[in-house]
């Protein structure tokens, strides 16, 4: 496993020992592994809705009432006993 020394100030080393003496992690590498974990989660979900968004965007404007739409979802959520109105 590779190596890395990361300067913070005293602030967040604090926070970061506090993550860790709370028991969340086992040690300072632990924690800051997770966050980088997280941080790629999330700009591949953020990469994944911009390609919906795209997606989207490039098949141009639907025919289709958007009200009707929203009735079929209505009825949907209604069939499954949720009671959505």
């Amino acid at each position: 496993m590779a190596q890395m020394n990361v300067s913070i100030p005293d602030q967040l080393k604090g926070w970061v020992e506090s993550r860790v003496a709370e028991g969340r992690y086992s040690s300072t590498s632990d924690y800051v592994r997770d966050l980088v974990r997280r941080d790629q989660e999330a700009e591949e979900a953020r990469r994944r809705l911009q390609a919906a968004i795209d997606e989207g965007r490039a098949s141009g404007v639907s025919e289709r009432d958007p009200f009707e739409y929203l009735d079929e979802l209505r009825a949907g959520v209604r069939e499954q006993g949720c009671g959505l109105s």
